[in-house]
Order: structure tokens, then sequence, then C-alpha cells
């Protein structure tokens, strides 16, 4: 087996800067913090400053303890004014019960075995994602391919037209990817966003967002379906249903998570076995390890690097003082790459077992919803793609997104030898 490493990156860079990461998650610098400074103090310019936990089992603690540490105040580093908070929450900023009410509300359609009924529908998606650049020598297998799957699903799950897919998309981008230039015209620590306080990540593209989806509960109304969509118009368990805005933010949450992380993890997926031909060749010969190589493609891309938590009261951790109401930021993305936990973290392996990574938040109560569904999607893309490429390889600069919270390969350009 190949024993090919990543390059770690910047062992001092600002994790709080977006320009960290657009040649890599800078690796070297989370080894240092767990190594040295497991919860590292890190102030802010324009915010409060938070604790940043980087080991495993510190990351545990704090998901494990939602009376501790509370989702309520927010879930970026972003420090949010009681108006703001209030425009903008969704279940991500709820803590239980009411995490729990608005979770149930969507979550029928996630439940693994429902999941694996769409498995069927997802593959002749995929194949078709294929076909159309089946037979091209050269292309961005993220835009032509790993962005098209989810897409393609998540407009079926939410009951809208195809062809409104790509704009749905664009308009995720825009939301998730707020401080990269090629998706908004307005990133948040580039320009003045004031204007869009109000509006889930401070985008403009907000608005066009909420008029859609004021139109789609418009067309529900008038006919219902057994959509996600009209799930969101649904009574809760007290009987009353989502305010027109609540509606709107649920809409803008599952639009704006229901395509990004998924996709990618599939570039990230492809981008590590272009460096390990003989695994990529071992996934063609035995499709069977497709399901453990898909855990470690989870592992290795962790997208969501970190989510905030705020303590409700003083408290320790790592042996250090924690007030109420400072921010605790916990880094999956380090702590998916903790030797104490992953042996040879920096090793790319789709044989690696035991894989408790926690690129969907490991047994905690804001565990991602979609992700019986994410792993079905990158299951069946690879199960389809690998066995049509003879060869395959880079050609060209790998792209990646300006974020601090999300590590995406938006472009990855590749040359393809089909069979």
């Amino acid at each position: 087996m190949s024993d090919h490493r990543i390059d770690l990156g910047d062992a001092c860079a600002n994790i709080i800067d977006p320009d960290s990461y657009v040649q890599g998650v800078p690796h070297a610098t989370f080894k240092r913090l767990r190594d040295e400074d497991p919860l590292s103090w890190w102030a802010e310019e324009d915010g409060t400053g938070f604790w940043a936990v980087t080991r495993y089992d510190d990351l545990l603690a704090v998901s494990h303890q939602p009376h501790l540490y509370s989702s309520a105040k927010g879930i970026r580093l972003e420090d949010m004014t009681a108006e703001e908070l209030e425009a903008r929450q969704t279940m991500m900023e709820m803590d239980r019960p009411d995490h729990t009410t608005y979770r149930r509300l969507v979550q029928p359609p996630f439940l693994p075995r429902v999941v694996n009924t769409y498995e069927e529908q997802l593959r002749g998606l995929a194949r078709r994602v294929i076909e159309r650049v089946q037979g091209q020598n050269e292309f961005d297998f993220v835009t032509r391919i790993a962005r098209n799957v989810p897409m393609l699903m998540l407009g079926k799950m939410l009951g809208v037209p195809d062809e409104d897919g790509s704009w749905l998309v664009d308009i995720g981008d825009a939301l998730i990817g707020n401080a990269d230039p090629e998706f908004t015209t307005h990133p948040v620590d580039q320009v003045d966003t004031e204007a869009f306080r109000l509006m889930p990540f401070r985008s403009p593209y907000s608005y066009k967002l909420f008029e859609y989806a004021a139109e789609q509960a418009r067309l529900r109304y008038e006919q219902p379906t057994d959509d996600l969509t009209s799930m969101l118009l649904l009574p809760k368990r007290d009987g009353e249903p989502l305010s027109e805005h609540e509606f709107k933010n649920f809409f803008a949450l599952l639009v704006a998570a229901g395509n990004d992380t998924t996709r990618y993890t599939m570039a990230a997926g492809l981008d590590a076995l272009l460096d390990q031909p003989e695994q990529m060749a071992e996934l063609r010969d035995q499709p069977e390890l497709i399901p453990t190589a898909v855990e470690e493609m989870l592992r290795w891309g962790s997208v969501t690097m970190h989510f905030r938590r705020t303590a409700t009261q003083d408290t320790e951790l790592a042996g250090r003082q924690i007030k109420a109401g400072d921010k605790v930021v916990i880094y999956y993305i380090s702590a998916d790459y903790d030797e104490r936990q992953f042996p040879d973290p920096f090793r790319f392996d789709i044989r690696r077992t035991p894989n408790n990574h926690v690129a969907f938040g490991l047994k905690s109560p804001h565990k991602c919803i979609g992700e019986h569904l994410a792993r079905l999607e990158i299951k069946v893309l690879f199960e389809e793609f690998l066995p049509r490429v003879a060869d395959i390889q880079r050609n060209g600069q790998v792209e990646r997104l300006r974020s601090n919270f999300i590590a995406g390969i938006k472009h990855l350009p590749v040359k393809v030898t089909w069979v």
C-alpha cells in the first residue's frame, strides 16, 4: 500500500482566517494545538474570542453535554445579537426539547429504512450524471459530477422541478460559501454585510431563496404532496405549524446543507484516491470495500470543520476554566486527525477500521440528520463511476473554498480514459 501523506501546511496558521484554508487545511497547526494546547484561546478582532477544542475526546465531552454547551446562541463563530439570532434561527441553533420538536418535522425521509429505498433512484441519477460526461476526456469532477448527484436528489426530496436544481445549489453555495468571492458578491469579511444581518449567513442571496420558498409553500397549500417541503408545513407536536419566517429559514437550511457537504466529501475522496492509484484499483476490483472507503472519505474530508457552542455555566475542560457565556468551538477537522484516536491519521486508508470519525457529529443531539443519505449518495457515486474509468489523473490546479467553516474542493480538473 502506498504511504503517501498530505502536506500538513503551516504550523502557525490563524485558524480564524478563511485564507488559511485556501491552500488546504492547516493540519500542522491543528496537530500542534492537539499536542501543546488542546484547549486554546483565540482572540477575535470582531468578536468576544473563543476556546478551540482540538482533541477527539474533548470534542466528545462537549458534544455529549448540551446542558453545559448550548447551541442556542449560534453555531458559527459570529456573535449575534438577540434580534439577529431570532431572525436567523433554525433547529441548528436550538437545544432540547425545541431541537427535538423541530427535528422530528423533517426526520422521516432521512431514517435509515427509508433512505435504503432511495438506492435504485439514486443509482439512476448517478448514471445519468456520469453519462453526460462519458466520452469527454477532460472535465471538472466537482462541477460536472460531484455537484450534480446530491443536487438532483435534493430536488426530488424537496419536490421541486429538476430545472430549478442548479439555481438552488448556486444559492446554497452563496450561503455556505459566504466568504468566497467566487460564490458570493458579498464575502462577509471583505464587504459590509450589515444590511443583511437578519438573513441566513448574512447573505443577500437569502432574499431570493425566501421568495422561492414562499412560492413553494403556496403551491403546497393548493395541492399538498408528500415531499420535504410539505413536511415543513405540517403542524408540530404542539399542533402549531411553523410560522412563515420559520418555514423560510428551515427551507434555506435544507438547501444550504443538502448539497455542499456531500459534494465536497465526494471531491475529497476522489482527490485522495488520485494520490493512491493502487487503492482506487482495489475499489474498482473489490466494490465491497466501498462502504468502508466512504467512512474514510468522510473522516478525511471532515467537511464541516467546526461548530460553536456556548457555555451555560462555569465549568472545566481539559484542565482549563471556562466561564459561563464563553464560546467553545469544537473542531471536527482536528478531532478526525487526532493520533490518540486514529493510528497514522494522515494516511488515507480505504480499509481503516474502526473508524469512529465525527464528520456527522458522533452520538450527539445534533448529529447530522442527513448522514444516511449522504453515505448512500457517496457509495452509489463511486460504485457507478470507478468501473467506467480505466485511468484518471489530475489535470490542473485543485481549487479550495475560501472558508474557515467548510473544507471544500470547489474545482478538481481531471483527465480521464474511459473503459
